[in-house]
């Protein structure tokens, strides 16, 4: 008998109604949405293959980050912990790997093997218990096990810490003179609970669509 606990998970249903409580709320977000329209819901099934494109997306363009899976997937066919493994140094050097991601990334996939992590235990956690858990595996941080909770476990009320794009979103639709740093844009985005997931694809939608990249990046990349 699975004894696990089910925790909140944003649907098609209550991403509408996220999106609506939040144009209620906020004029700023209101108008991202009346000039872009509403946000794709972004998603990707859980599982070793979004925690490895969440790791590779690390302190890189969209695209960048895109390309390298890709060529992956085109190399392995279906990503999986023991695919990932059964590729040399040179291999993952040739679709884009730098040395410090592939490390990561090797060492996950191992730990998974081993028995050390459970990936679909992550569902019954509730965000704190699951972003620690994902966090005491190396190369994973506070920005890759929110962004994995936010995309892949869909949870609500979860902000990707750190995010610029979101950052500069933030800083454009408040009309501030400075990009707020990570603290500071945390600190706004409170006022989005409970819905602080669907208020970062407003403003990732906006940001992307705002600089003309949006058919180019989190349309592919998260879908």
């Amino acid at each position: 008998m699975d004894d696990r606990i089910s925790q909140p998970k944003l649907t098609d249903k209550t991403f509408a109604q996220g999106l609506s409580e939040l144009t209620m709320r906020d004029p700023d977000l209101a108008a991202a949405i009346s000039k872009w329209g509403n946000p794709p819901f972004w998603r990707r099934e859980p599982g070793f293959s979004a925690i490895a494109l969440v790791i590779l997306s690390q302190q890189v363009s969209l695209e960048s980050a895109q390309a390298t899976f890709e060529k992956l997937e085109s190399v392995v066919g279906s990503l999986s912990s023991e695919s990932f493994l059964a590729l040399d140094d040179k291999a993952l050097r040739d679709t884009g790997f730098t040395r410090q991601k592939a490390s990561y990334i090797r060492g996950l996939a191992q730990h998974i093997i081993d028995g050390e992590f459970d990936i679909e235990e992550l569902a019954s956690m509730d965000d704190d218990q699951a972003r620690k858990r994902l966090m005491a595996v190396r190369g994973i941080g506070t920005w890759t096990a929110d962004t994995y909770l936010l995309i892949a476990l869909r949870r609500p009320d979860v902000w990707p810490s750190g995010d610029l794009a979101l950052a500069k979103a933030i800083q454009a639709l408040k009309r501030r003179n400075l990009v707020p740093d990570g603290e500071k844009a945390h600190s706004i985005a409170n006022q989005w609970r409970p819905w602080r997931a669907v208020a970062a694809r407003i403003l990732w939608h906006y940001y992307l669509n705002e600089r003309g990249r949006a058919s180019s990046a989190l349309n592919d990349h998260w879908s």
